[in-house]
């Protein structure tokens, strides 16, 4: 699996640029001389240079502090996130899916009610009402709203997998359901579960973004990626360094999700695997 892993031509890329941001997110903080709070009032709005490197915004706070801080704070939510809600729709979809009857109806409604619930107006009117909880009330309605797609996903999967040789001789040989799901069934998963933790950590980043941005996200004082793109953006085209920094952050970071996201499911599904060697269209054409 490390073999094709790092054969994948989008691996050493995108797992690259996810540790350089990481490293920037954690470290950063500590090597510029101003924190995300500090204000030089004899610099407002100044653009980079040598005492602030990304330069400052409108009331004079150091824009690499800032952006530094934020970032951390959207790869914790993103992380969270994904954690949670992958987990709980892997548990969810499993449990459904084997043991059928009414332990399926029942998860299966309670997932069918959470996905007709617009998941943005409940977002926007129950966020303000946990701002006291701070930015984890927030990751945790994210996780909580995004895991039934791929529950009723993980489900179908299940189904399928319960009448596999393999799970009936366990099953006849006396071995309990929770480890018949957690050893033989949810690895068979595995490249499906990873590959959809990394488009939720993605997503769970830019619905963060996106509520920050509305002023139903993290609150100030404390920053993220969304609440610097939300301050400047009315200012983009006069003070570019204030918008530009953030915002390439963002698109950054997803992007290296997802070429790491897709080297993931490749290396542990080596079904999906190109082969080694010359294009899959050359090949087709010399068998032709």
């Amino acid at each position: 699996m490390l073999r094709r892993l790092v054969r994948h031509p989008g691996a050493l890329c995108g797992l690259a640029l996810l540790l350089g941001l990481a490293v920037f997110a954690v470290v950063g903080p500590h090597v510029c001389r101003w924190s995300s709070t500090d204000v030089d009032y004899t610099a407002l709005r100044r653009p980079p240079d040598a005492r602030h490197w990304m330069g400052t915004n409108r009331i004079g706070q150091d824009v690499f502090a800032q952006v530094a801080h934020g970032l951390r704070k959207s790869l914790l939510i993103g992380l969270l996130v994904a954690a949670v809600s992958t987990g709980l729709a892997a548990a969810v979809g499993a449990c459904a899916g084997y043991f059928g009857g009414w332990t399926d109806r029942l998860l299966m409604s309670v997932v069918d009610l959470l996905l007709v619930l617009p998941g943005f107006l409940v977002l926007v009117v129950l966020a303000p009402r946990l701002r006291r909880w701070g930015w984890l009330a927030l990751a945790g309605l994210l996780a909580l709203l995004g895991w039934t797609v791929t529950a009723r996903a993980v489900r179908g999967m299940t189904r399928s997998l319960r009448e596999r040789q393999f799970v009936v001789v366990a099953r006849l040989m006396g071995v309990g359901p929770v480890r018949i799901i957690g050893r033989h069934i949810l690895p068979h998963l595995s490249s499906f579960l990873i590959a959809d933790a990394t488009v939720t950590v993605a997503g769970a980043v830019i619905s963060e973004a996106g509520l920050s941005y509305f002023g139903f996200g993290v609150q100030p004082p404390d920053v993220s990626l969304g609440t610097l793109i939300a301050d400047s953006s009315d200012v983009a085209l006069v003070y570019p360094w204030m918008f530009f920094f953030p915002t390439s952050l963002l698109i950054a970071f997803v992007l290296a999700v997802g070429l790491l996201g897709n080297a993931l499911r490749d290396a542990l599904d080596p079904t999906t695997v190109r082969p080694l060697g010359p294009p899959r269209g050359v090949v087709s054409g010399l068998a032709g």
